[in-house]
């Protein structure tokens, strides 16, 4: 993988960057749509490619390696093959999951056991295997196996949480290295910095994963219920101590808003589960602000959803007609929903993109939050 760094906005940390993997390019800042078993819930990977225009989405370890399972996806030739997406996939180390399991596993220095959650059989992770679970699935980016500490934490906990996630990504990087992809084009490892919301931790995590020297990092642990304020603090902090021609990613971030204020901090990456998740249970993010389109208020609306959304389905559709199919419980206002949730999410980081090749990014970023965050 490469990256390259095409742009600064002269008056934040903005950035646009162009990465290349062996399934094609991303340009960045650039969201994820996040596919946790291998599937975008309610939406195709042609609506992915055709109207969301994603360019890279996720898969998670822990669940596909329970199901369907590794054998399954190697003899498939890999999640690619398997799905039917053929652009860059990133996958995440199970690490979040099996650790907000925390009745059903027990951490250990040589890793994780952990119960599945579909069958209560007993599994264990380690970094090595997570390794070779990832090199199976064949994500064009993986993840380190890191431990996510719960907000709030107690300082001496965090720091222990801290120093396994060290060891654990000396042990990740060390088999990464002594392993080959399977599937004949090259794979990525982005360790992970943990720290909690502790500053001297976040900083001495920053700098041990900076001098693994990965082809990428990833800032973890954020957006887990601390306050906004606090998350941009971090994540401010972090990238000031990461190299500045490796992509920055960080996970489970957000929504539109805090999108926008962490690519001013120096991010190039994001995934959440927000707009396919807050899509399904009505709540649509669109130019002109938040929609809860079961409202009464939307019965008789016969405008499209967004009419500068520039996705056909966004455009095709009224907010009356999909507030009924939302009340009629029709399973086609799920995939609607999502479809636009995802197509505003991939339109806003690469207008992002455009603002900060221009050079007045800060201006209109200050510009549009007051205007995404308001409830219609």
């Amino acid at each position: 993988m490469t990256f390259e760094l095409t742009a600064k906005d002269s008056n934040s940390s903005a950035r646009a960057g162009v990465m290349t993997t062996g399934h094609g390019v991303i340009e960045t800042p650039i969201f994820m749509p996040v596919g946790t078993v291998g599937s975008v819930k309610a939406v195709t990977q042609q609506q992915l490619e055709q109207e969301v225009k994603a360019q890279i989405i996720l898969g998670n370890t822990y669940h596909l390696y329970l199901r369907p399972g590794v054998k399954i996806i190697e003899e498939a030739g890999g999640l690619h093959k398997f799905n039917g997406w053929n652009r860059p996939i990133l996958t995440d180390s199970g690490g979040y999951q099996v650790f907000s399991l925390a009745a059903n596993r027990k951490i250990k220095e040589d890793g994780v056991v952990f119960q599945s959650h579909i069958d209560g059989s007993k599994h264990l992770f380690t970094p090595e295997n997570v390794m070779d679970t990832q090199r199976s699935i064949g994500a064009d980016i993986i993840m380190a196996f890191d431990e996510c500490p719960p907000y709030p934490s107690e300082y001496e906990y965090a720091r222990k949480s801290m120093e396994l996630t060290h060891r654990w990504l000396a042990r990740c990087v060390q088999h990464f290295g002594e392993t080959e992809p399977k599937y004949g084009y090259s794979q990525s490892l982005f360790p992970i910095i943990q720290g909690s919301t502790f500053k001297d931790l976040r900083q001495a995590s920053s700098e041990f994963v900076a001098g693994m020297e990965c082809d990428g990092n990833a800032i973890g642990g954020l957006s887990v219920g601390e306050p906004e304020e606090m998350m941009y603090e971090m994540c401010g902090l972090c990238c000031s101590y990461l190299p500045e021609d490796k992509p920055r990613y960080l996970m489970g971030v957000g929504t539109p808003w805090n999108i926008l204020e962490n690519i001013a901090l120096g991010i190039d990456m994001f995934d959440c589960v927000m707009p396919t998740r807050n899509g399904r249970n009505g709540m649509l993010f669109t130019s002109k602000g938040v929609i809860n389109i079961k409202n009464k208020k939307w019965a008789t609306d016969f405008s499209v959803i967004d009419e500068d959304l520039d996705c056909p389905t966004s455009q095709y559709y009224s907010k009356a007609y999909l507030r009924h199919l939302f009340v009629a419980k029709e399973l086609l206002a799920l995939t609607i929903a999502s479809i636009h949730n995802l197509a505003f999410y991939l339109q806003l980081v690469k207008e992002a993109r455009a603002h900060i090749i221009h050079g007045d990014y800060t201006s209109w970023k200050n510009e549009m939050i007051p205007r995404l965050k308001q409830r219609l």
